[in-house]
């Protein structure tokens, strides 16, 4: 069978494009999530799926993995199951030496790419900064806080119900109990 694999980083993102270009499989899997490593529901289900003689066809590797490990890892798990595995827009093909060669090689460009982006996005940041012109997230407020905080500290709600009575994150809450018990200790 020819197994197409398909990815995007978010629910919001459109998997037209590559799914045009995989057509021609018949079966297809896709995911909807970052490919920042391999604990990816259809793509465990592709794996799982896959049997000896198939070939997986993804649109570019960066879709299937993000860095050159995570490449390899699947790649030897698909070999193990005799399970070939084709890129069209690297125009690579594991079923040839020399395509099990390039794969390494676009992975790790694939996985450099990645990095810099990364840190071009932090460089930017840290300019913004210097300029007054990025300060981050915006703190979020709720007039509530005080009076849940009380609750929670006297044991008549929990951390839960207080998150979610303010419609806040764990990390929010515990971040903004920490700044408080900071502001406490200096009043007192």
């Amino acid at each position: 069978m020819r197994i197409g694999y398909v990815r995007v980083s978010t629910e919001q993102q459109h998997t037209e494009r590559q799914e045009i270009l995989l057509e021609d499989v018949d079966k297809l899997f896709i995911d909807r999530c970052s490919g920042k490593n391999t604990n990816r529901s259809e793509l465990n289900k592709m794996i799982s799926f896959v049997r000896s003689g198939d070939v997986v066809i993804v649109e570019s590797i960066s879709r299937f993995a993000r860095s050159t490990r995570d490449l390899l890892q699947l790649i030897d798990i698909l070999t193990k199951k005799d399970v070939n595995f084709v890129s069209k827009k690297e125009s690579l093909d594991t079923s040839t030496p020399s395509g099990k060669f390039m794969l390494t090689v676009f992975g790790a460009l694939a996985e450099l790419e990645r990095e810099q982006i990364l840190q071009r996005q932090k460089e930017g940041i840290i300019i913004a900064q210097n300029m007054g012109r990025y300060t981050g997230r915006k703190r979020m407020v709720n007039s509530e806080f005080d009076r849940i905080y009380a609750q929670w500290l006297e044991g008549k709600i929990t951390a839960t119900q207080a998150m979610k009575k303010l419609s806040w994150s764990k990390s929010t809450f515990y971040r903004r109990v920490k700044e408080r018990k900071i502001n406490d200790e200096k009043i007192n």
